[in-house]
């Protein structure tokens, strides 16, 4: 039997996130992923007039693969891949997980490989700038438990924000904000355990409603290169190559990440040694302002925790080629930090005037990204 949520969900990143137009090629990439849904989006494709290639992953496997692996096993899996994803027009990702610490275990080196001759010539030169792609997860019970819901909660929950927002209005909403983002230089934040400052002059801004990421609800820019000074504390956990982190804190000066801590000396270590991965990690690729009025508080996903209303996240490493400032680095970790009064509250200005106080938009212009207003349809 089909389950009419699978149809929703398909058709919303078929028409609305990919477009795909009669004759694309859309390249499907399922990890741990029902059957049954990847069958919803091959059978959405093809009605669109598209062409599905599809390819369906275990983590279990990829973890043992990414294990044994060799620098010349990698580069010849990054060649291949390189070569099909130039090849189509589109791009699905839908990755599920059973143990969200699958691969806490894999050695750094053999991540690094990944990254750096798999991951990051496949999908950060190719798959982000030159397809209509887009990324989601799947309401595992591993999902469940990480959001502390009942497995049938959380499916609930899990449609709702991913397929129930009304991603036209959201669209039409953050418009205001990206162009004041676009006009801005000067950006402030302040919170609890931070006041950091930047600059955005020149770099631009993008709205993001549903056309990437599922579930959506985030404008992005980013600071200029050197332009950070400061200190920055996260109050959400963040999970990042099989490990959890918590009170993630970065000082940064000329740009550049000049210390950084966390919970226990532990995790302090490891995080440092992300940062060290290359040259570019230390440096800043993504700042954003995340409003999905149906996302409330932190689940270890970023996919869900960087689009949390009333949230920012802040991301060392590669720098996307739209609104960026040209970092580049095998790393991309969004940090999320929430400002609403239940979680400590904060103030973000754009050149000294206040935008956003305790996670609510205070100009009039930008009061529909507000979860009162955009929350309803």
């Amino acid at each position: 039997m089909k389950d009419p949520r699978h149809t929703q969900l398909a058709k919303t990143l078929v028409k609305h996130s990919m477009q795909v137009k009669p004759g694309d090629k859309v390249l499907v990439e399922a990890f741990d992923i029902p059957p049954a849904f990847t069958t919803a989006l091959v059978r959405e494709i093809a009605s669109a007039g598209g062409h599905p290639i599809v390819s369906t992953y275990q983590q279990e496997v990829l973890r043992e693969v990414y294990r044994c692996a060799s620098r010349e096993q990698m580069s010849l899996i990054g060649r291949v891949e390189a070569a099909r994803m130039n090849g189509v027009d589109c791009y699905v990702g839908a990755r599920g997980s059973y143990n969200i610490s699958e691969m806490s275990d894999v050695p750094r080196e053999k991540i690094e490989l990944y990254e750096k001759l798999w991951w990051h010539p496949v999908h950060s030169k190719i798959r982000v700038p030159k397809t209509r792609w887009v990324v989601l997860r799947w309401p595992h019970p591993s999902m469940a438990q990480n959001a502390g819901m009942s497995t049938e909660a959380f499916e609930d929950f899990y449609f709702n924000v991913c397929a129930g927002v009304d991603y036209a209005k959201m669209a039409r909403s953050a418009e205001p904000l990206a162009d004041l983002m676009r006009k801005t230089d000067e950006v402030r934040i302040t919170g609890p355990g931070t006041d950091l400052r930047f600059s955005i002059k020149n770099i631009g801004a993008s709205p993001c409603s549903g056309d990437r990421n599922i579930p959506d609800g985030e404008c992005f820019s980013c600071p200029t290169i050197d332009s950070c000074v400061g200190t920055i504390s996260f109050n959400a956990d963040t999970l990042y190559r099989g490990t959890v982190f918590s009170g993630i804190k970065l000082s940064l000066k000329a740009g550049r990440i000049v210390e950084a801590s966390a919970s226990s000396k532990a995790q302090t270590d490891k995080l440092n040694e992300i940062l060290d991965a290359d040259k570019g990690a230390r440096y800043i690729g993504e700042w954003s302002l995340g409003y999905n009025p149906f996302i409330t508080r932190p689940m270890k996903d970023i996919l869900f925790d960087e689009k949390i209303a009333g949230s920012f996240h802040f991301t060392p490493g590669n720098a996307y080629e739209e609104c960026g400032n040209g970092n580049k680095s095998q790393i991309h970790w969004d940090m999320v930090s929430i400002q609403r009064k239940d979680y400590g509250g904060g103030e973000i200005h754009f050149d000294r005037k206040l935008i956003r106080k305790d996670g609510l938009f205070i100009p009039k212009i930008l009061q529909g990204l507000n979860p009162d207003r955009l929350g309803k349809r």
